[in-house]
């Protein structure tokens, strides 16, 4: 039967990085190992379910509240966390509930950074890949503030 995809799983950068929604049973976990994930980003309130089946794939927490953009501290620790991970040859996937959200939010803080993207162009690219990505106006509006801030050097300590 194969291990089974987690729900709403898509590369944004093939074997770098992908979103998906929550996993919720052991099979998920070992999709992500196989597919090269060796850390899972959790923005969900709650963590996912099962986590301690696959000790290979390092959870890290960071908690937004459903609906509502993360923190520019949290965009930076996202970021420098896929940078490092990938720096290494290891893969990030991140998750929020349904991986829409919060997820695509975070995704299109990435297409920013690391293709020099602009917060529109990121925020369209997204929701390209993954539909119904980035839901509300506060996401699109930290998606854009990011972007000036990263423009304006606020953001510039390489992440």
């Amino acid at each position: 039967m194969g291990t089974p995809k987690p729900p709403n799983f898509s590369w944004v950068v093939e074997g770098r990085l992908a979103g998906l929604a929550m996993p919720r049973e052991p099979g998920h976990y070992r999709f992500l190992l196989a597919q090269g994930v060796r850390h899972l980003v959790s923005l969900s309130e709650r963590p996912p379910p099962h986590h301690g089946c696959c000790p290979a794939v390092q959870l890290h927490r960071l908690r937004v509240p459903d609906f509502t953009p993360p923190t520019p501290g949290q965009i930076q620790t996202f970021l420098k966390l896929v940078e490092e991970a990938n720096a290494r040859g290891e893969a990030v996937a991140v998750h929020c509930m349904l991986g829409h959200g919060r997820t695509g939010t975070m995704l299109a803080c990435y297409l920013v950074k690391a293709e020099n993207m602009s917060g529109g162009d990121a925020i369209r690219e997204i929701r390209r890949l993954r539909p119904g990505s980035i839901e509300t106006q506060e996401q699109e509006d930290a998606v854009i503030q990011f972007c000036q801030r990263l423009r304006a050097g606020e953001d510039s300590k390489e992440v």
